[in-house]
């Protein structure tokens, strides 16, 4: 009854009636009824209670944060504005929390303290804490503000903390015991070296194929219901438009009749050429969905082989319980599933990482040159999906390879793998050469230095770099804004990979600063380490449009050393020194709960908060043209280049001047004029794009007839202001019109 109240009524939606964020906490509070009610009368009533104070945490948490589908990192709302907001009851009940917690953990004292002081030395307890509380809030101009959000969160972490940990002590014993056998790591020893390991079972079991049938179908829901099947970046516009024109079998386009009318972020003309700037790569995979008449499909069904990928790769480098794990963990990652759900080229990039490096896995242990050739044809298929990725990929793969973390590959092996990438990488050289007449200049690198100036886009220091945006933290690009930038992903990362109400880091602080890690995992902790150090070099942090975007290659290794940090957890507790009982299961309990609560509270909250109508992106345009019956006829949309015309412009056919509605931007009076004079033959509609509407778009006039309009004052105002601007000081909101990273 709950949550049917909480759908049917109109305190949880929108102006437009769409449902906001504040829905998901009566969502959760009747789930956490159900529960109670299953659980009286039996042996989890105890444990029950518990998870349902973890559950109403971390959802009254989510409610105090300002994440929203603007462009800025997301902080929590200070003290003083959620009582004048009257939102005080969400502090009472944080604070109910606080104390019945703070009662438990009195009660548990003895127990926990001797369990952790079995488990860590001082220095590590020290060590791990400071990596649990020092990402919990992404950096602010504010720096007082700052301070005092990193102790709110912390506070917040903390409670929630205590709370697993009461938890895990209430968890009857008998239960654990198929959570043992299931993620079982007593064949570990408690040394420095791998994990024996276990002959792999052959084939793909039919429970793999369930969780990555499950993990499409999740995102393709996503895709639909929250995405809307609709481009929200400005990268994500000029990859949608790309695959359009290749799935004609178009490499470029010849000019729109009046270039400025059509100008837009990220599509160059140049040489007689009208073209996305970007590789190749992703939107040739993305062209297949036009051919088939579902692009929004593609990353969901990239998304389930990956989680067969991950299993298969996280097999071969540690053992199935471990590779058990780990695909949980990824199944159930924010940051994984809503990748798969958007436009962006990171997950197809992800799925050939993956498969290059199971490839050369299979190489090693079969000792065939034929995997390694296969290995190097996929990561070569990377560098025409990101090129930036595919030659750090090819150089740690190539690492790999030669004998650093593993075994060498033999020397016919290493030449295939070698030949093939290169084969293969070398198409962008005629991709190139089609567009800018030089194979060695890049359409993505010509583009910024004509526009913005040369350097403006290139790797490492200078004051030249950058784009001036309000998310860059200063002007040029030094070490101080790699380190802001460094710990903006690394606080996007505590939230978003595991999407936890105790941050994703804690399980990988426990395992780099346990002295146990093997060599396996010392290769994933370097891989992350390059990837950091890579980007480090570049100006921009890539956002906080989908978490650590530019790091998103490395959340392979973040994952597999959670796993690993649960293991290692579960495996000192269960020491015999240590007087906890099935601590191991225990351990895996907690995380498994806390995969549920994502579940419950992290994704509806993130889909309906953030990623429903992003950056005020909206599909509104077809079902304008079904309903006004546009037909052949000029559409001009007024307002800003993005969100209003880029959200329409996605939608232009790629030939402007076939029988269809063409929509174009009516940003000056002299525009206006050039693109009703070329469409003079058309009837003529005006659009109001969101941000003069406040909501979605709006035919505001039409049909009209060319002729009339040029006779009568422009429809345009130069002064147009988006409705969506907002404080800039703690939010980093960029000043600049353009929110794409390149």
């Amino acid at each position: 009854m709950l949550i049917a109240w909480a759908f049917m009524t109109i305190r949880f939606r929108d102006v437009e009636g769409f449902l906001d964020g504040r829905f998901c906490l009566p969502l959760t509070a009747g789930i956490s009824v159900i529960v109670l009610a299953a659980a009286i009368g039996t042996r989890w009533l105890h444990a029950a209670l518990w998870l349902v104070v973890c559950a109403l945490g971390q959802a009254i948490s989510l409610q105090m944060i300002d994440a929203g589908n603007r462009i800025h990192y997301q902080h929590y709302i200070p003290i003083t504005e959620l009582i004048d907001n009257g939102q005080w009851p969400l502090l009472a009940m944080l604070g109910a929390q606080l104390l019945i917690v703070s009662a438990g953990l009195w009660r548990g004292r003895h127990e926990i303290r001797a369990s952790l002081g079995c488990a860590f030395k001082p220095w590590q307890i020290v060590a791990i804490a400071c990596a649990f509380y020092a990402f919990n809030a992404a950096p602010s101009r504010d720096a007082p503000f700052y301070a005092y959000e990193l102790v709110f969160a912390g506070l917040i972490q903390t409670v929630n903390l205590g709370a697993l940990l009461l938890l895990a002590m209430a968890l009857p014993d008998r239960a654990l015991d198929r959570l043992k056998g299931w993620f079982d790591t007593s064949d570990e020893s408690h040394t420095t070296e791998a994990p024996a390991q276990v002959p792999p079972r052959r084939g793909i079991s039919i429970s793999l194929l369930v969780a990555a049938a499950c993990v499409t179908a999740v995102t393709a829901f996503l895709s639909v219901v929250s995405y809307q099947c609709h481009p929200h970046l400005q990268d994500e516009v000029g990859y949608f438009y790309h695959a359009k024109y290749f799935a004609a079998g178009l490499v470029a386009l010849p000019p729109p009749p009046t270039p400025k009318s059509f100008e837009i972020y990220l599509m160059a003309l140049d040489g007689g050429h009208w073209y996305s700037i970007f590789p190749p790569g992703w939107p040739a995979a993305l062209a297949v969905g036009f051919w088939i008449g579902v692009p929004w499909l593609i990353n969901p069904i990239l998304a389930g082989v990956n989680v067969v990928l991950v299993y298969l790769l996280a097999r071969d480098l540690y053992d199935r319980a471990t590779a058990r794990l780990v695909t949980c963990l990824f199944c159930s990652s924010p940051w994984f599933v809503f990748m798969g759900m958007s436009f962006m080229s990171h997950t197809l990039a992800l799925a050939c990482v993956l498969a290059a490096c199971l490839a050369v896995s299979r190489a090693r242990k079969t000792k065939r040159a034929r995997w390694a050739a296969i290995g190097g044809a996929v990561m070569g298929v990377i560098f025409l999906i990101r090129p930036l990725d595919g030659a750090l990929v090819s150089v740690l793969v190539g690492l790999w390879a030669i004998g650093v973390g593993a075994r060498a590959l033999k020397l016919n092996a290493t030449a295939a793998l070698v030949l093939a990438t290169a084969a293969v990488a070398s198409l962008h050289l005629i991709y190139n050469h089609q567009l800018t007449g030089n194979p060695a200049s890049f359409p993505l690198e010509t583009y910024y230095e004509q526009n913005f100036g040369p350097g403006t886009n290139a790797l490492g220091f200078g004051p030249e770099r950058g784009l001036g945006w309000g998310l860059d933290p200063y002007p040029g690009h030094s070490p101080l804004d790699a380190a802001i930038n460094a710990v903006l992903n690394l606080s996007s990362i505590s939230t978003e990979l595991h999407g936890w109400g105790i941050g994703s880091l804690l399980f990988v602080a426990v395992i780099v600063f346990s002295r146990a890690m093997h060599r396996t995992d010392r290769l994933m902790l370097g891989v992350i380490a390059a990837f950091m150090a890579t980007y480090s070099l570049y100006w921009f942090s890539g956002g906080p449009d989908f978490g650590a975007r530019y790091w998103y290659l490395a959340i392979f290794p973040l994952v597999c050393l959670t796993a690993r940090g649960v293991q290692h957890l579960g495996n000192v507790l269960n020491a015999p020194a240590t007087p906890s009982s099935r601590a191991g299961g225990r351990v895996v309990a907690v995380v498994i709960a806390l995969m549920a609560l994502t579940l419950i509270n992290y994704f509806p909250w993130r889909a309906i908060d953030k990623y429903h109508h992003y950056l005020n992106m909206r599909p509104d345009i077809p079902k304008l043209a079904a309903q006004h019956q546009f037909g052949r006829s000029l559409v001009l949309i007024r307002g800003a280049e993005h969100p209003d015309f880029a959200s329409a412009f996605a939608y232009n056919p790629i030939n402007l001047r076939a029988d269809a509605p063409v929509y174009a931007f009516a940003n000056d009076p002299h525009t206006q004029s050039q693109v009703l004079t070329a469409y003079r033959d058309r009837p003529i509609w005006v659009v109001d794009g969101p941000t003069l509407t406040g909501k979605g778009f709006e035919v505001v006039a039409g049909p009209l007839s060319a002729d009339a309009m040029l006779a009568q004052p422009p429809l345009i105002d130069d002064a147009i202001t988006p409705l969506d601007s907002q404080d800039t000081s703690k939010s980093l909101i960029p000043a600049h019109k353009k929110t794409g990273g390149g």
